[in-house]
């Protein structure tokens, strides 16, 4: 393994000059948010050529000369949206170029989601030890043991990324990483809003009417508590008990209390609060229709819409969910052309071919 340093990077000068001098980093971070809203970053892994830096984020210093220096270079990741994530929320910045080696791995058949761990071993022949991911990352001083495997998550991503680069120039698909890892590097993916509450909610999509509006505000309502008090939404209301609650429409406390899994301490401290919350649902009702069934027609269309991305995934040696997912199909076939199947590459190797077959 590469010397690996485990240092403060708000009084560590060295590291922020190193970055300076930078193109391109492998970066990885451990969190914790099991217990909170937002998740807390407990430890940036940075690899350089040379060096390994496990950079501590929680020791209280001035991080914005370490923030502005580490987002000036080029990252390379693995499966990195919950990296960029965190990152985003503690700092503020946003990268601007990244390589997530996880997107390469799919562009070059291997097993769509491909582990970090699974693929260092196809790869490279090593096998990395799993020991710590359910540690707490938060406690002071972290073992030599807990060091290591952190190190790891970051030891061999420039090497994966050399090696997987050549192979995709040879096949043309280099270019096609660049487009998919550029998609990770939206704020909008990653920016807290209560309005999109409503879509984190498991089984919502079917109501219609006041109950649905109902549910929209409760949803907005756990969101800001949530958020508020820095904890989870589950921990505010489950999902099941707030649709109970958005269904039954309660009109008294006492009815209120009483809805199947309603927390008595909720019940008791907010039931003002939600009940004045779910007499705005008739104003939240967006007239929302469920679209209609599939018909014979369209489960046909769309059966040979998955046959002929299964044609071509199985020509270019790429997994059929990873060229266009059927969710994206079966949404295309209700009208939205806007995703990215028709975009990019993606338009090119099947997606012109598909919007064809549907007009």
């Amino acid at each position: 393994m590469l010397e690996t340093e485990i240092t403060d990077p708000g009084k560590d000068e060295e590291l922020t000059a190193v970055l300076v001098q930078l193109n391109r980093i492998a970066i990885d971070t451990e969190f914790m948010r099991e217990k909170t809203f937002y998740a807390q970053l407990c430890l940036i892994q940075i690899a350089t050529p040379t060096k390994i830096y496990c950079a501590d984020p929680l020791t209280g210093s001035d991080l914005q000369n370490f923030w502005q220096a580490l987002n000036g270079c080029a990252w390379v990741l693995h499966s990195g949206r919950q990296d960029i994530e965190v990152f985003y929320q503690t700092s503020g910045c946003m990268p601007t170029d990244i390589f997530d080696t996880q997107i390469a791995a799919g562009l070059l058949g291997y097993a769509p989601q491909i582990g970090y761990a699974t693929l260092v071993k196809e790869l490279f022949g090593k096998e990395l030890a799993k020991s710590h991911t359910r540690a707490d990352w938060t406690r002071r001083p972290l073992s030599a043991e807990m060091i290591e495997y952190a190190a790891e998550d970051v030891e061999f991503l420039l090497g994966a990324c050399d090696k997987m680069s050549d192979r995709l120039a040879e096949l043309g698909r280099l270019e096609w990483v660049r487009e998919d890892s550029a998609r990770l590097l939206d704020p909008s993916l990653y920016e807290d809003s209560p309005s999109a509450s409503f879509d984190r909610l498991k089984g919502a999509r079917k109501l219609t009417g006041r109950a649905r509006g109902a549910a929209a505000c409760l949803a907005v309502w756990r969101e800001q508590r949530a958020a508020r008090s820095n904890r989870p939404r589950q921990w505010i209301m489950k999902d099941a008990v707030l649709l109970d609650l958005a269904i039954s429409n309660p009109g008294d406390k006492a009815t209120l209390a009483a809805v199947s899994g309603m927390p008595a301490a909720t019940a008791r401290r907010s039931a003002t609060e939600l009940l004045a919350v779910l007499a705005q649902a008739d104003e939240c009702d967006d007239g929302y229709v469920p679209p209609a069934r599939p018909g014979e027609k369209q489960k046909a269309q769309l059966r040979a819409m998955q046959e002929e991305v299964a044609r071509k995934s199985a020509e270019l040696g790429i997994a059929a969910e990873i060229v266009a997912p059927r969710k994206e199909l079966a949404s295309a076939m209700l009208g939205n052309c806007e995703s990215r199947v028709f975009t990019g590459w993606r338009r090119e190797v099947v997606g012109q071919r598909l919007l064809e077959m549907m007009n």
